[in-house]
């Protein structure tokens, strides 16, 4: 059976992300935005490269999902992501008025669930622990490679 149109489906498709992100030195950050079970935005971190903090997969990827959609709210729209978003993020999500957010690997240190869901949008349904192992492996490997001078 085919899992098209599951949360694992689009899951594997930001990790893919994830991976374009470490492969380039990038953290293994991966972003998808579905509207319709159709993939209308694709992102990865792109922090190191655009020299921007601001470049988080989801930033990128809500940008180019209402610039597709031709407005700035994703009521109808769901994020997965394979790292817990940060608080920057969770503020964008809240002021696009994501629909639902799933994320992979929890963020203990910069994650916006230590603030609590209120930072997102009331109506924002939160799913988390989709493909979780996958999304913490390639965090784990990115910064083994990193703290031995590998990036």
């Amino acid at each position: 059976m085919l899992d098209v149109f599951t949360d694992d489906y689009f899951m594997k498709k930001a990790l893919l992300e994830a991976r374009k992100a470490f492969d380039s030195g990038e953290v293994p950050v991966g972003a998808v935005v579905v509207c319709g079970n159709q993939i209308i935005a694709k992102s990865h971190n792109n922090t190191e490269q655009l020299k921007d903090v601001t470049a988080h997969a989801e930033i990128i990827a809500i940008t180019a999902a209402s610039s597709f959609l031709g407005s700035k709210y994703l009521s109808d729209c769901t994020l997965y992501v394979t790292l817990e978003p940060c608080v920057m993020c969770a503020g964008a999500l809240s002021w696009a008025q994501l629909g639902r957010v799933v994320y992979g690997a929890s963020d203990e240190k910069k994650g916006f669930m230590n603030y609590g869901k209120r930072l997102l949008h009331p109506k924002t349904k939160v799913e988390f622990g989709i493909m979780m192992e996958e999304s913490q492996s390639l965090l784990k490997l990115f910064f083994e490679k990193r703290r031995k001078g590998a990036y």
